[in-house]
């Protein structure tokens, strides 16, 4: 499912116009997105929490070759399923 899907799927549950549903569906992710800069956590109790990590400075090796490069450290994004979700998917 891609975005667009996803925005007329929420239309439809939600009974909105397409349009009020982007413009939901944009919102929720903005703020999410806003979060994670501030190194801020979002949970949705059941469903997950979206939070950040800090992925330390490391040398790796170039794949095929005997070449290595140097990756810097970096903050990535994670999610971490909730227990509710967790049992739905599994079923």
């Amino acid at each position: 499912m891609n975005k667009t899907e996803f925005i007329d799927a929420v239309a439809v549950k939600a009974g909105l116009s397409k349009k009020d549903a982007k413009g939901a569906v944009d919102a929720v992710l903005e703020v999410i997105t806003e979060a994670l800069v501030k190194k801020d956590s979002v949970s949705f109790i059941g469903f997950g929490t979206f939070a950040t990590a800090e992925r330390a400075a490391r040398v790796a090796k170039v794949p095929g070759t005997d070449k290595t490069v140097n990756v810097p450290a970096t903050t990535v994004a994670k999610f971490k399923v909730g227990k509710s979700l967790k049992e739905v998917v599994a079923k």
